[in-house]
Order: structure tokens, then C-alpha cells, then sequence
């Protein structure tokens, strides 16, 4: 007995199981939101989905632990294809409006069954995009842009509004094209709000069924300061373009100063007299300071964390003037300002300073002497501490804006470049991590991304507001962190300093209508032969333990060893 129980594990003998295809099951239920807007039939479609076997909820990647839709996508491939690896038959139940159904390919969705429960349609008027910027400079107008679509026919009568709390900034009226859309453009003052101001863009007297999708939150932050501020003197060909390139392709909010003739500062906007302390301020507290030319003692006190220098012969030697071609650069931060760009042909810069990059610095453009000799550095780049700064050696980059096509591109993305990589160094007052939005919508999750030197690792984070949490951000691979919350509004609190406002809004893309994009099909049968080893059976490992037992029990009863 002992020597067939071990030469059956031995061998792990299998053989197939009947009953396979009787085992329940497994139903992927839609959890996203859209399974409770206006119309949907979410009780119907979870009690039938209880019924019909295991239930698994599907929309998102971290899907929630309980059985409620609150999930803000309704992603169907992944679901499916970690369903489609089991043995079991796969029941998809949904209302039908799926954000992937490219990536749901007809030899997956052959795999399983779906069954449907649309959402009664009716007709909605809801707002789909939000444009705005995130900063604002004190004193400036904020510009929105609002896109307003009818599903179905609509009252039109209906206003757009913009409120701070329970405080009109702005109202219109609403006038619908031909297409059903709208595009509502208001320029709202800075003047009077707070450092936060959570802005509500809302529709009024909407009347649809639906009212969950009529409006959107924005907050915009108002600083004392401009996040970026350029200051040139004297207020050159490559200040100029430099400066209205960075306002066309920057985010945050530009403020240029230019000193004319060794005389005050004036605005590059309008030449308008600009008191110095202004000046001064606004370079000691933007986050990117750009220096053209000579510069003040003032420009030392800046907290900014980056900072571009690019002077203009003052203080040392003297420039090489001759035509100096831009070679093709090397690999940089900036490198991929240049991609598939012939810079060598384009328009040559007219004198460059002599300059070597110390230790650690990297160079992002190198130019020759007449397209001959030997390559030196134009662009310098390197990093002291937290902080980042960029010298630029050369002058006349500015005809290569001028001249327009491929070199006016080349500019634009050496600019946009430049100044992400400057961006990227730590902020003194924004801590370790901050959000790439502070306002997400409904079930979606607040994506932090870590923005200190060295690698990221787990950081502590404290919830107040609407809801109490404290939580750890822990980053991966991409030094991204998520954390859900529901619709509100709250303050964090980093480990080691930083703090901010995020907000969950009630609005989601899951309350717009959808077009059904799955149609009903019957579960397929399972095919998959189901095999057991003989490893399994806890019964031949009891089976061979009490047979070599009882046999040493009879040896010791006889006398023998």
C-alpha cells in the first residue's frame, strides 16, 4: 500500500475531471458610474448578475472592494482578458458604453457572453470640457473656455455662469450651433479673490434629466507673482523673441521687464514705467527666472528653482563674432528639441562667449566656426543642489524664430524645452510630491508625481476637509502615485513639508450619454479539457503515512529493526 500510494505521487498521475463546465460563472459586472446616471438600470443589472455567477466588478484599473459603481472609466479589455485565462465561462454584463472597445478584439470578446441593460436615453445638455489656466498672476483676467453639447432636444434658455461659492463673477446666454455645441468664452478679474479660488462653471435652468454633467469645478491659483519672469537689459533682438516665445508655449503665467538706456524698468507688454521694488519682487518669487543681459544685485535674492542666464558680452572675455553653425547636439535634456531637424543649415548665430562646462554640467547645443574646426558649447546645462540653471553662450537664435518653418519649430521646441527641464527641479514650497491635476473628476484617481531629487519612495500624506485620511503615497516605476477619494473638496499635508488643495468633482465623462458600443451574445461553451493530479489528493499522502506507520508498528511488535 505505502509502495503504491508513493509511486503514484511519484509519477503524478492525472486524469480528467467531469464537471468542469458546471461550475459557476464568473460575471464581469460594469462598476462605472455610467450604470447610475439618469436612465441606467444598475439594480436590475447587479441583482441578474448575482444570480448568474461570481461577481467581478470592471471599469478601471483598481477596481473598488465593494459592489458599488463608482468607478469614473469603464475599461472592459483588461477585465476580460484576465477572464478569458480561467476555465470558467465569462458573462459580461454592462450597459454597453465601454471606453475601450478597440482594444476588446472579436477573438477576446468570443471568449465570453454579454448581456445588456441600456440606459433609457433622454435629452441632456451638459458641459463636456473645461479650459482655463491653473495660475494667474494678481491682477490679471482669467480666461475660460466652455464646451456645452445637447444630447436630444433641449430647452434654449439656458445661461452659463460662473461663480466663486455663492458670488457671480460672469454670466451668457447660451446660443447652440447647428451641431448642437457650444463654446462659451469668458475673461473673469483676478481682482478680489482668494490665493484658491475654486471657480464653478455651471448651467442654469438646464431643466434636462441630468444634473450631475451641468457643471465643473476649476481652482486656479492667484500668486502675488509671476511663474515665470523674464528681465532684459538691454532689451534685445533674442529678449524679444525669447519672451514671446515663452508666453505662446508656457502654462504658467509670463511677466517680461525690459531697462532701456541704464533708465527704469518697463513692461515688455506695453512699455509701461514699472517700479523696481515690482521688479524685484517678481524675481524673487518666480519659479523660473531668465536673465538677459546685465543684471541687478536683486536678481542674487531669487528663490526661483530655475534660472537662465543669458548674457549679452558684459563681464569677461570678449565675444568670438563670426557665423557660428549650430552642430548637431549630443544627447541632453534638450536633445529632443532637435529630432529629425537639420540645424546645421539653419540660420547661423552671430557671436558666441567662450565658455567650458564645469563638472557634472552637460551641454545641449554646440556650433562651429563657419560649419569648420572645432564644436563649442552654446547651451550649458547643470543642476547645484535642488535648483537648476542653463547658460546660453550665444547670440542670434533669435533668426532662427524669425526665419520661420523647420528653424522657427526647432526655436519654439528648444524654448519648450528648456523650460520643462528647468521646471523640473524640487519647489522649496511644494514638498517631495505634488498633483498633476488638483481637480479630477468624479471616481477618477489624484495622480501625484514626485518632484524632489533622488528616488521616490513612500511619503505620508494627511487628508482634511470633506473627509479625514492619512494614507501613504507610494510611487512606481513612472514616479506617479494615485489616491482615490469621493466628490469634495481637501487639503493635504506632505511628510516633510508641502501642502495644496485637490478636488474630487461630482462631474464625470460617465454621465454623458454614450453610444452602445457591445451588442448581446450568448455565453459560449467552455472547451478546455479540466485535469487533476494526483499531487492533489490529500488522501494518498494520509494513505502512505499510515501504511509505513502500521508497518513499523508491526516490525517493533515481531522484534525486528
Amino acid at each position: 500500500m505505502a509502495w503504491g500510494a508513493l509511486g503514484v505521487l511519484l509519477l503524478d498521475l492525472s486524469c480528467a475531471r467531469t464537471g468542469a463546465a458546471g461550475r459557476a460563472p464568473l460575471v464581469l459586472l460594469d462598476g462605472s458610474l455610467s450604470m447610475i446616471a439618469a436612465g441606467g438600470r444598475w439594480a436590475e443589472a447587479r441583482d441578474s448578475a448575482r444570480a448568474w455567477g461570481e461577481v467581478r466588478l470592471f471599469g478601471d484599473v483598481i477596481g473598488p472592494t465593494d459592489s458599488l459603481p463608482v468607478l469614473g472609466r469603464s475599461a472592459l479589455a483588461p477585465a476580460l482578458r484576465a477572464a478569458a485565462a480561467s476555465d470558467r465561462p465569462v458573462i459580461v454584463v454592462s450597459d454597453g458604453e465601454v471606453d475601450d472597445p478597440a482594444d476588446v478584439t472579436p477573438e477576446l470578446l468570443a471568449r465570453a457572453g454579454v448581456r445588456l441593460f441600456p440606459r433609457a436615453s433622454g435629452p441632456d445638455l451638459a458641459i463636456t470640457r473645461l479650459e482655463a489656466p491653473d495660475r494667474v498672476t494678481a491682477g490679471d483676467t482669467i480666461p475660460l473656455a466652455a464646451e456645452v453639447r445637447a444630447y436630444g432636444p433641449v430647452a434654449d434658455s439656458a445661461r452659463v455662469e460662473v461663480r466663486l461659492d455663492q458670488r457671480l463673477l460672469a454670466r451668457q446666454a447660451l446660443r447652440l450651433g447647428a451641431d448642437g455645441a457650444a463654446l462659451v468664452r469668458f475673461r473673469v478679474p483676478s481682482a478680489g479673490l482668494p490665493e484658491e479660488a475654486l471657480l464653478t462653471v455651471a448651467l442654469a435652468r438646464a431643466g434636462d434629466a441630468e444634473p450631475r454633467d451641468d457643471a465643473r469645478l476649476w481652482l486656479v491659483h492667484v500668486a502675488p507673482a509671476p511663474g515665470i519672469t523674464l528681465l532684459a537689459s538691454p532689451g534685445d533682438w533674442d529678449a524679444r523673441f525669447l519672451y514671446r516665445t515663452l508666453r505662446e508655449v508656457a502654462s504658467l503665467p509670463v511677466r517680461g521687464y525690459v531697462r532701456l538706456d541704464q533708465g527704469g524698468w518697463r513692461s515688455m507688454d506695453d512699455l509701461a514705467p514699472i517700479p523696481e521694488d515690482e521688479v524685484a519682487r517678481a524675481a524673487r518669487r518666480a519659479d523660473v527666472l531668465v536673465q538677459k543681459g546685465a543684471m541687478p544685485s536683486f536678481v542674487r535674492q531669487s528663490g526661483a528653482r530655475g534660472r537662465l542666464e543669458w548674457p549679452s558680452g558684459e563681464g569677461g572675455q570678449g565675444p568670438l563674432v563670426g557665423e557660428w553653425y549650430a552642430a548637431e547636439p549630443a544627447a541632453s535634456p534638450l536633445a529632443g528639441a532637435f529630432v529629425g531637424l537639420p540645424v546645421d543649415s539653419f540660420p547661423p548665430l552671430i557671436e558666441l562667449a567662450t565658455v567650458e562646462p564645469a563638472e557634472g554640467e552637460w551641454v545641449g547645443l554646440t556650433a562651429r566656426l563657419g560649419r569648420r574646426g572645432a564644436e563649442r558649447p552654446v547651451i550649458i546645462g547643470g543642476t547645484e543642489g535642488d535648483r537648476r540653471h542653463l547658460f546660453v553662450a550665444g547670440e542670434g537664435l533669435w533668426r532662427w524664430a524669425f526665419l520661420g518653418g523647420s528653424p522657427e519649430q526647432a526655436y519654439r521646441s528648444l524654448v519648450a524645452a528648456s523650460l520643462t527641464w528647468l521646471l523640473g527641479g524640487a519647489d522649496s514650497v511644494g514638498g517631495k510630491a505634488r498633483p498633476v491635476r488638483p481637480v479630477v473628476p468624479n471616481g477618477r484617481p489624484v495622480i501625484f508625481v514626485w518632484a524632489a531629487s533622488g528616488r521616490p519612495a513612500a511619503l505620508a500624506i494627511t487628508i482634511t476637509g470633506d473627509a479625514e485620511r492619512r494614507d501613504s503615497l507610494r510611487f512606481g516605476g513612472d514616479a506617479h502615485a494615485e489616491l482615490r477619494l469621493p466628490p469634495g473638496r481637501y487639503r493635504y499635508q506632505l511628510e516633510g513639508g508641502g501642502a495644496g488643495t485637490i478636488v474630487v468633482d461630482r462631474w464625470s465623462e460617465e454621465w454623458l450619454p454614450r453610444p452602445v458600443s457591445l451588442t448581446a451574445r450568448a455565453t459560449p461553451a467552455v472547451t478546455t479539457a479540466d485535469v487533476t493530479s494526483s499531487r492533489s489528493w490529500i488522501g494518498l499522502f494520509l494513505l502512505a503515512i499510515l501504511a509505513l506507520g502500521g508497518e513499523w508498528v508491526a516490525r517493533r511488535g515481531l522484534g525486528l529493526r
